[in-house]
């Protein structure tokens, strides 16, 4: 399944780096490459065929990457979005938006090509929906789960099943709600992070990620999940503040 996409950077430097990763991947189709908002809306006019997906830079002039997407949003076939963004504070902005992801700069085509799988997927599914019931696909895989290399295996865990995840230097501990046990896995804390939805997880410490839909309470600058209480850190206290205020 080819899905078509645009790209939109005011920095020349990102926008190539983008539309190389884009041509590079098989199954992406590449509709227009953008240095603003404000081009990219008059270029859409121009476009023969709809665009599925559109990679967004956030910081941009006279029209940003989330007005744009805003904007985007309001057509009846709206494309889904992934914001490319140097700042990670950023990435919670796209709940409101319902962004499909955010990739950080300076990002590798590795990083790159799982969130255009993960494009892929959506887009295979909402084609399925739109099939007869017989020939509806399951869920795709990456939303659901993630394998974890625990001790001399390889763990199957349903993201749906993790309450939060602690670091410990070279280590993470995963905490699951079918289990008091927490599994322990040999990884940076960073690097389990990238491999989170960034729609579903938010790292609000530099020792924990939590699991969104399993916070029950806020108070001051700590969480609770369960009979944890886990505190917001200095440096995550703004990016927290901006989820908070989605509810607010």
């Amino acid at each position: 399944m080819t899905i078509t996409c645009i790209a939109v950077d005011d920095e020349p430097l990102a926008l190539a780096l983008l539309c190389t990763f884009i041509e590079q991947t098989p199954f992406l189709k590449l509709l227009g490459r953008y240095g603003s908002g404000v081009e990219a809306l008059q270029g859409l006019h121009e476009l023969a065929e709809p665009v599925a997906v559109a990679f967004l830079d956030i910081q941009m002039q006279e029209l940003t990457g989330l007005e744009l997407a805003r904007v985007l949003g309001q057509q009846a076939a709206p494309p889904r979005i992934v914001f490319t963004t140097a700042f990670p504070q950023y990435a919670l902005e796209g709940y409101k938006v319902d962004a499909l992801d955010y990739l950080v700069k300076p990002f590798n085509y590795e990083e790159f090509l799982r969130a255009a799988t993960k494009a892929r997927a959506y887009a295979e599914l909402a084609a399925g929906s739109a099939a007869p019931a017989e020939a509806a696909p399951t869920p795709p895989a990456e939303e659901d789960y993630l394998f974890l290399k625990v001790e001399y295996q390889l763990v199957r865990v349903a993201l749906a099943d993790i309450r939060y995840v602690e670091g410990l230097k070279d280590y993470v501990k995963v905490h699951l709600k079918s289990t008091p046990r927490a599994l322990l896995s040999l990884m940076s804390l960073r690097a389990m992070e990238e491999k989170l939805p960034a729609r579903r997880f938010l790292r609000i410490h530099r020792s924990f990620i939590v699991a969104l839909d399993k916070i029950e309470a806020v108070r001051r600058l700590t969480v609770q999940i369960g009979t944890e209480t886990i505190p917001v850190g200095e440096q995550y206290k703004e990016a927290f503040q901006q989820f908070l205020s989605r509810w607010s």
